[in-house]
């Protein structure tokens, strides 16, 4: 690796793999994943936009490390994980002639790496695939670890499976295209990890967290390193959600969810967004009940709002025309995936970096927190 390279390790028995980070990486992405191929044969799986933008250079490093590289694109946007969409995919998958030796690989953000992720673990039974997430989002969570999936009309991710990818290359010059608001979306996640159980790094967001959205290459990557190190750590200890603790991970997103699936899962509420709204909404439920000091909730609404993310309800999806309704958000997170025999299941704090899971929540709370927040 480069000078300007980190690589960290998800550490899983049998199944372990890089996410290597920096500059660069897409036009070495052939010689970085040759070793780790069955055969030499790939098929890449991007969007409409991000193929234009860098599927040319992404085929021709596979072609310079003499691998063939095959290509199927999908619609841009939410509306692509769903059974009809993923049907498509499936088949034009299946157009290549691919065996068990074929890698897919997910060049894109985190609906193309979801169901590139799925439709590996499903394809003749089981292929090999690699991420190279193209969106802050997708570098720091959703290409690590695991989980792929596709939503329903009853909620969001509900057909899935885990399934572990041999390599993530994020290349962090990817990210100087992206627009303004896919990075606001993507920065709600990174600091996830630190509300979750780092309070000196969501400190560090802060600091630097304007700088990074503005550009800044080396709070770019400190904050990629940071957030896959934890994502790491977390997987590596539960890789498939058994314990509250890889649920840690999930803070706003029964609140986020709910607000996806009232949103129609569209342009109005990315799902970065979704988090950071749903993460603000957690703290201040978690101050209702007593369990949180009032200031930390106000701390985290406060920087989440001064990053540009829409932490207040009636800004979502640009007017104020929605009508939003707490018994619809409440039905919405009953069909959570964390919902446990019809008892909503939310990832509260007790302060800044002290996120944990709670399975009784009191509705009234609840639904008096959601009358609030949708009056505001």
């Amino acid at each position: 690796m480069t000078a300007e390279s980190r690589t960290i390790r998800v550490d899983l028995a049998g199944r372990a793999y890089d996410i290597v980070i920096g500059a660069g990486l897409i036009d070495r992405a052939g010689a970085l994943c040759r070793p780790l191929l069955a055969a030499p044969r790939v098929i890449v799986v991007s969007d409409d936009n991000v193929a234009a933008l860098y599927g040319a250079r992404l085929a021709a490093s596979f072609q310079q490390a003499g691998v063939r590289a095959d290509s199927v694109t999908v619609p841009a946007g939410e509306a692509t994980k769903d059974f009809p969409a993923f049907a498509q995919l499936m088949n034009r998958l299946l157009d290549h002639r691919p065996d068990r030796k074929t890698t897919l690989v997910a060049l894109g953000g985190g609906v193309v790496g979801d169901v590139t992720g799925l439709a590996a673990a499903v394809l003749l039974r089981g292929v090999d695939f690699i991420q190279i997430p193209t969106t802050l989002l997708a570098q720091v969570d959703s290409s690590v670890g695991g989980k792929t999936g596709i939503n329903t009309r009853h909620g969001k991710n509900l057909v899935g499976a885990f399934y572990q990818p041999r390599l993530v290359l994020a290349d962090t010059d990817v990210l100087d295209t992206l627009p303004r608001r896919e990075l606001r979306a993507g920065y709600a996640e990174v600091a996830k990890y630190g509300l979750i159980d780092q309070p000196a790094f969501f400190a560090w967001c802060e600091e630097n967290g304007a700088a990074l959205l503005a550009g800044d290459r080396a709070r770019r990557i400190h904050a990629i390193e940071q957030s896959c190190l934890a994502k790491a750590r977390i997987v590596a200890a539960d890789e498939r959600e058994t314990t509250d603790l890889r649920a840690l991970l999930n803070l706003g997103h029964t609140f986020g969810h709910a607000l996806e699936a009232e949103t129609g899962f569209g342009d109005d509420l990315l799902h970065g967004e979704a988090v950071g709204a749903g993460m603000a909404m957690a703290f201040d439920l978690s101050a209702r009940l007593g369990l949180c000091p009032a200031a930390d909730a106000g701390r985290v609404r406060r920087h989440l709002a001064a990053v540009g993310l829409p932490v207040r309800l009636r800004s979502i999806g640009g007017d104020n025309r929605r009508q939003w309704q707490a018994p619809r958000l409440i039905d919405h997170m009953r069909g959570d995936k964390k919902a446990e025999a019809g008892k909503l299941t939310f990832v509260l704090v007790r302060g800044i970096g002290r996120a944990f899971v709670s399975r009784d929540v009191d509705e009234r709370a609840l639904t008096g927190l959601l009358d609030d927040a949708i009056a505001a």
